[in-house]
């Protein structure tokens, strides 16, 4: 069954939507704080060590029990049934999306089901090989470097999350070879020693135009500095094509499959996160997809209300359609999660960057929003400048850790100190006059507060699940396909039709840079 194609701008609660905007949208946050008595209660959800608050929103509880009206008018839980349950949601492609099944110890599909636990299997021996010495290189070295070949979603969920958990490594480097740019990854090979480094080729087709190449190189490399026979011993793949692997010298037993019903930008939770695996040990794998099913539980389960994945997804609707805001920020206070944000962008940006709906119309309303971001506190001195006193208005998701992982406390609370400072400032500004009116601060800036105990591979899970969750959400109430990507598909045809043919089919401009250029 599809996702069901009920043009959101139709329904009554939009309506009230508009009249509610132009009734509140010059009041204060503060405002709602004081007319609303239970506003934190309201405005407050959580889920194990993971607490949301986003009671400093220009948003009443008028508007978000609209929001909500809004959920049950486009079908939302009808919608959420369908994408848990395989049904044909992806229809440009013809495609289940089945990410969740990933981490789900249950599923409807026996053949699923063991598709996804002879995945895990497969990735919990060579990760246990790799960290135990038993799986090593050529030469009979001890495997200490490996090396990911992809791009796109083969390449930002895996680099992300092995950053991010970098504290849990198991001692193995990963690196990864994603842009074409032929000088880094000349530059990156000088300094690896192909006696005991492994190379993970991620490519669902193997056809992957930057892969392919990127990994040509890498295998010359290998061949001019060991030999083509010890291949074997030190490529794996990830692919649903298993022919080319084996003409590339990947043993099968090497060659790890994607399922056809995961989509590359939600594929770091099965064999695409391979290198998560080999670097922070399959035991910590096991929590982070763990923590993950407990927010897909979550969202398939809770009260729209106090849905978290729901709630900001509503809160991006608001601000997006009714306050014209073009972006958001993320903000994690914690430098493991530098590539949380270039993560998410391309997870929203390249899902909900639509403008035609399920209907096959021209979209007269806002989509997908503009995602970007950085780390507390190197981001307070970049650009909080311009989100305190200028002229934008940037909805911000700030996420903290009540405890650090080095358990140094002083330096923790110098952190989370400037964390809550700058929400607090964001929200009541700095009200100056006369001679020091450069110095005024008007506040009523909104944000998010996303709370976690502890930068832990289960809480990570849950995290990232909440922001997929979010975006589909944001798909289905606005009447969009979420999982496909025509747009990047154009590009890269474009870009094969040069190399082909050159700049005859070129746009004048083009044409003219391809002259000066190649």
């Amino acid at each position: 069954m599809p996702l069901s194609k009920k043009n959101p701008t139709s329904q009554k609660s939009w309506s009230s939507l508009k009249e509610v905007y132009n009734q509140e949208n010059n009041l204060h946050i503060n405002d709602y704080f004081k007319n609303e008595n239970n506003r934190l209660e309201n405005f407050t959800a959580s889920l194990n060590d993971l607490y949301i608050d986003f009671s400093k929103n220009r948003i009443s509880k008028k508007a978000f029990d609209l929001l909500i009206e809004l959920c049950k008018e486009t079908d939302l839980k009808e919608n959420i049934d369908k994408y848990f349950n395989g049904s044909t949601i992806n229809e440009t492609e013809n495609r289940s999306v089945l990410h969740t099944a990933l981490r789900s110890k249950n599923s409807d599909s026996t053949e699923i089901s063991e598709e996804v636990k002879n995945t895990l299997s497969k990735i919990r021996t060579i990760s246990d090989e790799i960290n135990n010495g038993v799986r090593r290189g050529y030469s009979g070295k001890k495997i200490e470097n490996v090396v990911n070949i992809g791009i796109g979603g083969s390449h930002l969920g895996p680099e992300m999350v092995t950053e991010a958990l970098s504290f849990y490594s198991q001692g193995i480097k990963p690196y990864f070879i994603s842009n074409i740019d032929p000088d880094y990854t000349e530059n990156l090979l000088k300094s690896l020693n192909p006696e005991t480094t492994m190379f993970i080729i991620v490519s669902k087709t193997f056809t992957t135009i930057e892969t392919l190449e990127n990994a040509k190189k890498v295998r010359k490399w290998f061949i001019n500095n060991v030999n083509e026979e010890s291949i074997k011993d030190h490529f794996i793949a990830v692919s649903n094509n298993t022919e080319d692997p084996k003409e590339f010298g990947i043993e099968s037993k090497n060659i790890l499959s994607i399922p056809e019903w995961v989509g590359g930008r939600f594929s770091l939770w099965g064999s695409v996160g391979l290198i998560i695996s080999i670097c922070i040990g399959f035991k910590n794998f096991e929590d982070f997809l763990s923590g993950a099913r407990e927010m897909d539980l979550h969202f398939k389960e809770s009260h729209f209300e106090k849905n978290i994945p729901v709630v900001l997804a509503l809160v991006s609707i608001w601000y997006n359609n009714f306050f014209n805001c073009e972006t958001e920020a993320i903000l994690p206070y914690n430098q493991f999660l530098g590539k949380l944000a270039d993560y998410l962008q391309q997870a929203s940006m390249e899902s909900n960057g639509k403008s035609i709906d399920r209907n096959g119309n021209k979209v007269d309303y806002q989509t997908g929003t503009i995602i970007w971001g950085s780390t507390g506190t190197n981001a307070q001195h970049a650009f909080f400048q311009l989100m305190h006193q200028g002229t934008k208005l940037i909805p911000t998701d700030f996420i903290a850790f009540k405890e650090s992982l080095s358990g140094d406390a002083e330096q923790h609370r110098i952190l989370t100190s400037n964390f809550l400072a700058q929400t607090n400032a964001l929200l009541v500004g700095n009200k100056k006059i006369g001679n020091e009116i450069q110095k005024n601060i008007d506040g009523n800036k909104p944000s998010n507060t996303i709370l976690i105990n502890k930068l832990t591979p289960k809480n990570l899970g849950s995290l990232i699940a909440m922001y997929e969750s979010k975006i589909f959400v944001i798909g289905s109430i606005l009447n969009i396909y979420s999982f496909d990507q025509w747009g990047v598909e154009l590009g890269k045809s474009i870009a094969k039709e040069i190399l082909k043919n050159g700049k005859s089919n070129l746009d004048k401009s083009s044409s003219q840079v391809y002259d000066k250029l190649i």
